[in-house]
């Protein structure tokens, strides 16, 4: 049996909308989550692999590879991990932020941003970003990243919104990974031409999804609710590949963490199943 972690956000629907159309073996479970459930399951071999936390990989390197060519990442904005605020950034000097709980990757990175390129300092806690703003005393930022974030930019509520993507892309030249497709080291020595064969079946849904966007849009605009146009221009600009700028900007990232302690040293070289 293989089981099989798919983030539940929209952002996989290229992928997890052509998957759900195929003839998979029996024993192929897939088992939804937000990435923090699904790195938790992982981390606890609940599952044997699946689109979990960059970070993940990171805290626990020893545990895991990364399966070949998959991701979800961007180069420039991704348009559902966004910090929220009611100041600029460089203004958020011990202020406020509200963090998602569904993202350890996201909150690492918005920390880095504040911390490393805008030399600021806030004050941190985890919280419901969506509900954020119903609170007596609303944090001055907010974290949100998946389907939250999109519902917030089309409510318009913050003056400032910052694509957390796009900064990153900005300052390093390179794209970000959010996730990766982790699995673990000893399902692969146990069944070598099963974790083959679902990263090949990933791969030709990746391929297949992207010739069919305009039918995924029209498909799954309305879990948000969004417009067709406007989903199309935010899935579009979700790529879902790992060539070799994004290797460069994950391990940029990784050692980051590293530098700042909050990852293990052995997450770098990748460990890439092919």
């Amino acid at each position: 049996m293989a089981r099989i972690g798919m983030v539940n956000y929209i952002n996989t629907a290229p992928i997890y909308e052509i998957w759900k159309e195929l003839d998979c073996p029996a024993d192929w479970n897939i088992v939804e989550g937000h990435p923090r459930v699904l790195n938790k399951m992982l981390a606890a071999d609940q599952i044997d692999m699946g689109f979990v936390s960059s970070y993940e990989y990171a805290a626990r390197p020893e545990r895991y590879q990364i399966l070949g060519d998959l991701s979800i990442s961007a180069t420039g904005p991704v348009g559902s991990v966004l910090l929220f605020s009611s100041l600029p950034p460089e203004e958020l000097d011990k202020e406020e932020i509200l963090l998602t709980g569904q993202s350890d990757t996201s909150v690492c990175l918005v920390r880095i941003i504040l911390e490393e390129f805008y030399r600021v300092k806030p004050r941190y806690r985890v919280g419901d970003a969506y509900g954020a703003g119903d609170q007596e005393a609303p944090a001055a930022a907010v974290l949100a990243i998946g389907d939250d974030a999109l519902r917030l930019r089309i409510e318009d509520r913050y003056p400032f919104q910052l694509d957390l993507s796009d900064l990153w892309h900005q300052r390093t030249g390179l794209p970000f990974v959010f996730s990766v497709c982790a699995i673990r080291q000893d399902f692969i020595d146990a069944s070598p031409g099963v974790a083959r064969a679902i990263r090949e079946r990933f791969i030709d849904c990746r391929i297949q999804g992207g010739r069919r966007m305009a039918e995924i849009c029209d498909r799954v605009a309305r879990r948000i609710p969004m417009d067709c146009t406007m989903c199309s221009e935010y899935l579009n600009g979700i790529e879902h590949d790992l060539g070799d700028g994004k290797r460069r900007g994950l391990e940029l990232f990784f050692e980051l963490l590293i530098n700042r302690k909050e990852a293990s040293p052995a997450a770098l070289p990748l460990k890439i199943f092919e």
